[in-house]
Formats: structure tokens, C-alpha cells, sequence
């Protein structure tokens, strides 16, 4: 009997230290569960992103933008994504890291300099409602974890409207604009879920409309999803999105 207790222990025991082992690995690599990632060998940003086009392009049949200017992540020293406050958050996308960062309409394949680092733009489209930008990190063959990144976009509607809320997910901590006007902050350690937080009631002006996103993440995979609701919370479909 002691001897079948013995080892029903000892099964116990290795089934623990198994467990505490997978959730050591776990932690180290930033909880990143990405088996595509490890399978790619090529390191390409295909199936994630197509070149973006002039061809009309309209939001998804939920609302959500998929045409985006995006810009090569920009390393930061960051150790826990614990760290994204609203004021960090504001800190850190306030700082200048380019020219008329808040105002410029970049081409793809755009070049600038940030410190040390010589980044470019890419105008792209995902076949997805969210933007993985982990995998333009990845694909792109750049730092995937401790990184900044911006992105653009430009939303055309035939009309004014008013009352219209900008939604967005985003993994991790970022902040949005609408037409140069702060509209969205999604702070602290998040994972990415559609509608995560909307903005105050605005304005959708008829033309152009300009928006800006700032996404900062340490450990862990990085994306995020947006989309325009108008008054009653319905997706606004209307729209053609371009990059210039």
C-alpha cells in the first residue's frame, strides 16, 4: 500500500513541476502562443497584409478599417506592460519622434529617422478586421516586443454626420485621434477586443477625415481593430478608405 502511495505521489509531484515548468516558459517568452510564428522560417508578412491599392476600398461588413498606413515599429525599453498608465501613455506618445508627427500624411515606403533607427512607412491592407502588427514586426524582420508603433488612415464620407463614436481594441496600452482631436486612450495591460472603448460623441466631417493611432506593447503579441459606430451604435459602412 505505502509503496502504491509513494508513487501516486510522485506522479503528482512530476505532473506540478510540469505544469510550474510550462508556466515558467510561459512567462519568459511574454505569454506568446504564436505556432505560425515558430513555423516561419521565411519571415514574411504574407498572408497578414496585401499592398494597399486605388481601388475603392470600403470598411468590412462589420465597419472595420482595413487599409492603413503603418510605420516599422520603433524600439522602447519597457519591461512590463504593467507600466501603461494614461500619463505613460501620454508621455511617451507626446515625445517627437519625427516631423509633424501629428499632421503628416506619409507615402509608402516613406523614409525616416527615429534616434538610431532608419524606419520606414508601408501602405498595406489586412484581410482581417484587426491589424497584426506584431506579425508586420515580425515579417519585417524587426524587434517584435518593446516597440512603438503609429499608424494612419484616411476615412472619406459622402456626408456630415454627427454623433459618431470611434471604437477600438487594442493589445496593449494605445491612444487615437480623429482629425487632430484626442478621441480614444486604451491604457493598461489589455488584449485586443472589438468596441473595447469609445470615444465621446464627435463629428464625421463630410470629405476627408484623418485617423491616428499610437500602440505601445512589451511582452506579447500586438494588434488592434477599429471602426466608426454612429448615434445608435451601428457600424458606419458608407464610408471609402484612402491614403492620401
Amino acid at each position: 500500500m505505502n509503496i502504491k502511495r509513494n508513487l501516486s505521489l510522485l506522479a503528482a509531484g512530476l505532473v506540478i513541476l510540469a505544469a510550474l515548468k510550462s508556466q515558467a516558459q510561459s512567462a519568459i517568452s511574454g505569454g506568446r502562443v504564436d505556432k505560425i510564428t515558430d513555423n516561419d522560417s521565411v519571415r514574411t508578412i504574407a498572408p497578414f497584409f496585401t499592398p494597399a491599392t486605388t481601388s475603392k476600398k470600403t470598411p468590412d461588413s462589420e465597419g472595420f478599417i482595413q487599409r492603413w498606413l503603418l510605420l516599422d515599429p520603433i524600439n522602447k525599453s519597457i519591461r512590463s506592460n504593467l507600466v501603461f498608465t494614461n500619463s505613460y501613455l501620454k508621455t511617451h506618445f507626446d515625445t517627437a519622434y519625427f516631423p509633424n508627427q501629428f499632421t503628416v500624411i506619409p507615402k509608402d515606403r516613406d523614409q525616416i529617422k527615429v534616434g538610431e533607427q532608419e524606419l520606414a512607412w508601408h501602405a498595406l491592407e489586412s484581410p482581417t478586421f484587426n491589424v497584426k502588427l506584431f506579425r508586420l514586426a515580425y515579417g519585417l524582420k524587426k524587434h517584435t516586443y518593446a516597440v512603438l508603433f503609429w499608424a494612419v488612415t484616411i476615412v472619406n464620407s459622402p456626408r456630415e454626420v454627427k454623433n459618431v463614436r470611434l471604437a477600438v481594441g487594442s493589445n496593449g496600452g494605445s491612444t487615437w485621434w480623429l482629425n487632430g482631436q484626442e478621441a480614444v486612450v486604451l491604457d493598461g495591460d489589455r488584449r485586443m477586443v472589438m468596441d473595447d472603448c469609445v470615444s465621446t460623441r464627435l463629428t464625421l466631417n463630410k470629405g476627408k477625415n484623418i485617423i491616428r493611432g499610437a500602440l505601445i506593447n512589451g511582452p506579447g503579441l500586438s494588434d488592434f481593430c477599429v471602426r466608426l459606430l454612429d448615434e445608435k451604435g451601428e457600424p458606419i459602412k458608407d464610408l471609402t478608405i484612402s491614403l492620401k
